[in-house]
Order: C-alpha cells, then structure tokens, then sequence
C-alpha cells in the first residue's frame, strides 16, 4: 500500500468515488460523512492525507484541517470545495491545508495531486530522521567527555553558539575539530538552515577560488556551468573552513575582503553577491607561528580568531577514554552485528597507559578493528594491536591496580607530579596548564597523596 488517506464529504457520491479510485492507486482509504466523524477518526487513527469537503454539517473543513494540525501534524491535507473564492483559499492555506481543489472533481487530476502529496510526505519523513541523526550526532549534550578540560570545552560552546562571532577550533588532528562546529551550529539560532564544511587541506590550489567563491560559466577551464561557492551556499547558517592554515598566500588576500565586505564576487563575473553567513574555522597549526614565520597573513588571522576554542588532546583527557571506548562500542556493534558489553580491565589499562599520537579517531579505528577481530564478550588485550599490546606504561603507573578507577588515579597522579615539576612546585601556574581552578589541584593533590616535597 502506497498510505492512509481518510475522505471526508458529506455527499455519497463523492466519497465513493474518491475510495474507489485511490483504492485502485493502492492506496488504504477510509470515509466520513461529516466533519465531526474525521474529527473522531483523526483523533483515533493515523493517516498520510486528509481529504475534506470544505462545507459540512457540524464541522467545516478547517476545523477540521485545525484538528489534524493539533493530533497529527504530519499528516497532508487536502480541501476540495464547490464555493471557491480566492479568500477561502488563502484562508485554508493559512490553516495548514497543503492543497486546494474545485468540484466538479477531475479524478485523474485527483490522483495526480494525491501522489504528489504522498511523494511530499515521504521527503517530510526523510528529511525529519536525517534532522533527527544529525541533533543526535552533533548536538554537544553528545559529545563524549566528562573530564575538567572537556567541560570547559562544553561551556565554550554554550557561550559561543549564541553570538554570529567567528571561532578558530584549534586542536590536533584527530580531536573532533568538525564535531564542534556542527555543535556550534546546532545549537545556534541559525540550526535551521545549512552547514557547509571544506577541508582547505584538501582542496587543490587551484581550485580554492572556485570552491569558495564560485565561478561564472567559461571563467575558466573546464568551467562547464556556473557554480556557487560556499559562503553563498551556506547563507543564513554556517560555514566551518577547516585546517585554515592551508589556505594559500594568495587566497588569504580575497578572503580576508569577503570577510571584511560580507559579500563575494565569483570567477568571471562582473558583480558582487552579498551573504550572511557565520565563519568557524579551525586549525590543527599554531597560526601565530605561521604569522611569525610568513606563511598566514596576521590581519586574516586576527579576523578568525576573534574567539578561540582550544580543544585538549587526549593526554590531556585519559579519564574520557573509558566512556569514549564504551560510545564506540555501542556505535560499531550495530555496524558489524556485535554484542560486545566492554572493554576487559587489562585491555584498559593498556589503552589507558598508550599515548594515542592519532587522538580520539585512532581510539575509535582501535575499538572498530578490536569488535571486527575479537570473539569474545569484552575486548581483550589481544584484540588491540601489537603497538599498544607493548606499551611500556611509566613506573610510577600502577597498572597492577584491580579497578580501573585505581588504574586512572594513578596516571592522574603521575601526571600531575609531572606538571609541578614542570612549574617548579607553582601550583598556579600548575593549575593553569591542567585547565583547572587552583582549589580543584589542592583537593586532587589531597586525595591522591601528592606531598609537598614530591614536587
């Protein structure tokens, strides 16, 4: 069956002759007589398409449409009247109605219109579960974390996520530099219109102007239509330039004007487009070094980086890589038909004590790799691979602990004594570099046991 679609209509003859015909274009149909009997179907029921006489006793067909908008928005309607005036139809649209037709009903039109109303439906549907994926996957309730420096990363997303400020994510590659910005996005007043990401790193020299600004037919080589570039596309939401420090020297120049002037002008065209659209940029390049050695123009740097949002490796967030394996657990059991419930305490302690050079992406293609190769409820040490198999952790690490929460106080531990004897026993200073306030490093230090004198 093509869907549900309920007719209402107070004249016999109409209503058969609709049931009949959708009937024979597979579609599952119901009847009422009048207004209130859909009224009591909708409420009862679940349909794709209201069909309704826009004159009936009791209830009329906007009341109707009125009670399909409050029970199942959803569903289509359709009104069909024989007192058309332009009024009446503007009235109905206004209501909600998604289309309007006159009697004497053509039939074969009917049809038409009701597939491309189920045709409509079916995009709505789409285009809410894609909605839905997207508010699940980048939403920042969803960003895996519980340590200190990532709540920090949470409030600076909050704070931003508000104002058209442009932001410069800086973080080395593997942190989730993209997943940030469709946060920032998400939880801006522009989340209803569109996101647009490219990778400078990635996109060839020749071709950036294209890319960024678009191009008119014939501008150049291969130029075969005309083209929009991204700060048009993305107008009215967002759009995230990521790896910035990749953009050439010579694109640096027009880039900073568009940002400046808000508007573009595409390759081989003779006018400027104007645009409204929020810029995130991130980086994995210390850019002041890049400005300091020649190779990012300073004003364009200080034109992203009006607000900077760092992002901490995952040295600095070893207490997250329990609940960052266990998310990663649950998102490939689906992909690879696994049941697997956890990480085995040895195999922790192993990625815990592991340095993770690639960041949170290497730990997800470790846990990936571990579910696609392993047999067993619980990822064992031999499921990882051979390098983080022979991790060497410190001595000071007591991977001999029974919990894992023993296991993380103790690299807690070491790298805190590590950070005073860097600051030379400056617990300020300590604080500072641990992203956290001066009296959650005295706590720590109470609890963990770290004395004066072993800094």
């Amino acid at each position: 069956m093509k869907g549900d679609i309920l007719i209402a209509d107070d004249e016999h003859e109409i209503r058969e002759s609709l049931y009949y015909v959708l009937e024979e274009e597979s579609f599952r149909c119901s009847t009422a007589k009048n207004g209130e009997e859909a009224i009591e179907k909708i409420r009862e029921g679940s349909f794709d398409i209201v069909i309704t006489d826009l004159k009936m006793p009791q209830y009329d067909g906007l009341e109707v449409t009125d009670q399909v908008n409050r029970y199942a928005p959803d569903t289509l309607v359709m009104i069909i009247t024989a007192y058309a005036t332009v009024d009446t139809a503007v009235q109905a649209l206004r209501k909600g109605a998604s289309d309007y037709l006159l009697k004497p009903l053509d039939l074969d039109e009917v049809t038409v219109r009701v597939n491309q109303l189920m045709e409509r439906k079916s995009l709505m549907q789409e285009n809410k579960y894609l909605r839905e994926q997207i508010d699940k996957d980048f939403n920042f309730n969803h960003i895996i974390g519980e340590s200190e420096a990532m709540k920090e990363v949470y409030d600076m997303i909050e704070r931003v996520s508000q104002a058209q400020t442009t932001v410069l994510i800086s973080g080395k590659t593997g942190t989730g530099k993209e997943l940030v910005a469709r946060a920032i996005h998400k939880n801006s007043p522009r989340s209803d219109n569109p996101f647009f990401a490219i990778n400078c790193g990635a996109t060839p020299e020749d071709l950036f102007a294209s890319e960024l600004f678009g191009h008119k037919k014939g501008a150049f080589t291969g130029a075969s239509e005309d083209k929009e570039g991204v700060f048009v596309a993305a107008n009215g939401g967002t759009l995230f330039l990521d790896e910035v420090g990749e953009i050439p020297l010579k694109v640096q120049v027009d880039l900073l004007r568009v940002l400046q002037e808000r508007e573009v002008k595409p390759l081989g065209a003779n006018f400027t487009k104007s645009f409204d659209t929020r810029i995130v940029a991130a980086t994995n390049r210390n850019l002041y070094q890049e400005v300091e050695d020649g190779n990012f123009r300073e004003d364009l740097y200080y034109r992203l980086n009006v607000v900077e949002l760092p992002l901490p490796s995952l040295k600095e967030r070893r207490h997250d890589i329990p609940l960052l394996a266990q998310h990663f657990i649950e998102k490939y059991n689906q992909k690879v038909n696994r049941s697997v419930q956890g990480v085995d305490s040895e195999a922790m302690r192993l990625m815990m004590a592991y340095e993770w050079k690639g960041e949170v992406r290497e730990l997800e293609n470790v846990v990936e790799r571990a579910l696609l190769l392993g047999d067993s409820e619980y990822v064992q040490p031999e499921d990882l691979p051979p390098y983080i198999r022979d991790t060497q952790p410190a001595p000071e690490h007591d991977l001999n602990a029974e919990s894992l929460n023993e296991a993380v106080q103790s690299f807690e531990k070491h790298h805190i004594k590590n950070i005073l004897r860097r600051t030379d026993g400056n617990r300020s200073e300590a604080a500072r570099l641990l992203n956290i306030d001066p009296s959650t490093l005295y706590r720590k230090m109470e609890k963990l046991g770290i004395q004066q004198e072993e800094q």
